[in-house]
């Protein structure tokens, strides 16, 4: 890890193409989630029963990804707003509360309720933190505020180690030992991404923002009978599998043109032995894949194979990206596959964890332990006590290093 001389900038260190990995993610005050710190392997497989708060843990991942985006307030509106969204329990749940010496009870809050969400890499940290606004005549009284953002080098959040922060209206950055205002009027739905992401004058939220908005999510690859994977779609050079895999034919050409095709080649041969893959180019400009199987006397077109092939077919595409993130977040993807077709799954997901962090969130076991065993995993269990989420296993010593900012 490279450090900065206190009280000044850095540049980003070597981080690849794709940006900085993900180290660290904190959670506070977001649904069941009333305070999570997980630490993030190369190859992260989060587990749980129903109801644990994986779907949680997700959402919030996803949240936190708009502010790149420029979307996080409306992001959270869409969810029904920020009240339906914060911790509905006490404040803090007492060790008597744990032992069920009392009841679950609140009281008096010590502190602003805030949903704060953050991560540290290899060379920054970031968070933000969304509260409602003061109390006023305003029919959007309910909207959600940005209150506070920062971005700091190194593992932990200090006054020391702030290079960017926003309170407010007002966005400051350190010079030296000074700090200068940026922005006095920045909008309350508006991140310090948004309007202050000059790569020449503020190259940490430059760097930041870019890294952001590469993290990419599966959780809506479609596989109904009108899926559009099913039908021809024009072609042009696909780097990215849309995130409901409608460019399925002209992504798959892609990684045969520019990225790994030994690989592809390898993947399906693993998952269907006997088989191959073609993607037919058409006269109208439209691509359609074609999979021929061993002894059927004619290819099976997408709109003829099995949900589970399918499907299968659009992991490989996701997976062996020519573009990698530096963040992949996919949920479920064990959905409708065959249990044959796990195994080959989990090696294409310890693939493609050599280029990009790769989360997993699953509920099947045999995927779990199929994953398991690349050194690269790390796997991470979620329950429930008393309402809120709760890492199996992982006691207070055992958390990453964590400060919220502005607490």
């Amino acid at each position: 890890m490279v450090w900065a001389e206190p009280g000044r900038h850095r540049s980003p260190g070597p981080a690849g193409p794709r940006g900085p990995m993900i180290d660290v993610l904190a959670i506070a005050n977001y649904r069941s989630l009333l305070r999570l710190v997980l630490p993030m392997g190369r190859l992260t497989v989060i587990t749980g029963a129903n109801g644990s708060g994986k779907s949680n843990l997700y959402r919030a991942l996803r949240l936190l990804a708009e502010t790149g985006r420029g979307g996080v307030v409306r992001a959270v509106a869409r969810e029904g707003g920020l009240q339906s969204t914060l911790w509905a329990g006490p404040e803090e749940l007492s060790r008597r509360m744990r032992a069920g010496d009392v009841g679950v009870q609140g009281g008096p809050r010590s502190r602003t309720v805030r949903l704060r969400l953050g991560f540290v890499g290899a060379d920054f940290g970031y968070s933000i933190a969304l509260g409602l606004p003061a109390p006023s005549s305003s029919a959007f009284a309910l909207d959600p505020e940005i209150k506070h953002e920062a971005i700091w080098a190194g593992p932990v959040a200090r006054s020391s180690s702030l290079l960017v922060e926003r309170k407010g209206p007002v966005v400051r950055s350190r010079e030296g030992r000074e700090w200068r205002v940026i922005a006095g009027e920045l909008s309350a739905g508006d991140s310090l991404f948004d309007q202050t992401a000059h790569p020449a004058a503020l190259p940490e939220v430059h760097h930041l923002r870019q890294s952001i908005r590469r993290w990419r999510f599966y959780d809506q690859l479609r596989t109904d009978r009108e899926a559009p994977a099913r039908q021809p779609q024009l072609g042009t050079r696909t780097e990215v599998l849309h995130h409901d895999g409608r460019d399925l034919a002209a992504a798959l050409q892609t990684v045969r043109e520019i990225g790994d095709r030994e690989a592809l080649e390898r993947t399906i041969a693993d998952a269907f032995p006997g088989s191959g893959l073609e993607v037919v180019a058409r006269d109208d400009g439209r691509f359609a894949i074609e999979l021929r199987q061993e002894g059927l006397l004619r290819p099976l077109r997408a709109a003829e194979l099995s949900d589970g092939t399918l499907r299968f077919l659009l992991w490989t595409a996701a997976l062996l990206t020519p573009r990698p993130p530096s963040l992949m977040v996919i949920n479920e993807p064990e959905t409708s596959l065959h249990p044959d077709l796990i195994p080959p799954l989990a090696r294409l997901l310890v693939r493609a964890a050599r280029d990009a962090r790769v989360w997993v969130v699953t509920h099947s076991a045999p995927l779990a332990a199929a994953l398991q065993a690349s050194e690269a995993c790390r796997t991470i269990e979620l329950a429930k006590e008393l309402g809120a989420t709760q890492a199996v296993g992982q006691r207070s010593l055992d958390e990453p290093p964590w400060r919220w900012p502005d607490t």
